[in-house]
């Protein structure tokens, strides 16, 4: 406990030592952006229709941040995501964007980061159960449903440093959605891949 106590008070001290006035850290520090693909794996009930949808989403998007400090990213991110059913031309597609905020360590190679998005988008869900998409025959049993909804999207990941301007990130985040009447579905873990530029 005595050795604990002792360490923070070092810590404090030293922190608050006065340092020369260019050696101060930026408030602002620079900024990124890029774009990136995802998949991963979706599922969950609607029962009002009685339907189990699952499958693997694919999608693309990106995001752009303001890096505060030595250890903090603000900034905004969006995506489309679509996950195709009944191997018809089905599908339930995710439209979605938000605030996000980003903690993340700098080392040699490597840059882990864990964050949060607050945000929402629209849920578009379009069965065909009887049918198929490459004709032009009226469809009798389809359902086409929209909905918007509000989001928390936790996400952890790494940049991978290839150069100082240039960072290969991967990303998995799980996605909650909510809307005025429930939670939507489905939902589950996404995977992303991409490029990010550093300034």
């Amino acid at each position: 406990m005595r050795k604990t106590l002792l360490l923070i008070i070092i810590l404090v001290l030293w922190n608050s030592t006065p340092a020369q006035e260019d050696s101060k850290p930026k408030v602002v520090n620079g900024f990124s952006g890029g774009m990136m693909l995802h998949t991963g794996y979706l599922f969950g009930e609607i029962p009002e229709i009685g339907y189990t949808a699952k499958g693997v989403p694919l999608g693309i998007g990106g995001k752009i941040c303001i890096h505060l400090g030595q250890h903090w990213m603000v900034g905004g991110e969006g995506y489309v995501s679509t996950l195709h059913q009944l191997h018809n031309g089905s599908y339930i597609k995710y439209g979605w964007g938000g605030i996000l905020g980003e903690f993340y360590w700098a080392f040699k190679h490597v840059m882990p980061y864990i964050g949060l998005t607050v945000g929402g988008g629209a849920q578009t869900t379009f069965l065909m159960f009887d049918g198929r998409s490459g004709d032009w025959t009226t469809e009798n049993n389809a359902i086409f449903h929209k909905q918007s909804f509000c989001a928390l999207t936790p996400f952890i990941g790494c940049d991978f440093i290839l150069t100082k301007v240039l960072h290969l990130t991967l990303k998995a985040d799980w996605m909650n959605t909510f809307s005025r009447k429930k939670m939507l579905e489905p939902t589950g873990p996404r995977f992303h891949v991409g490029l990010i530029f550093y300034h």
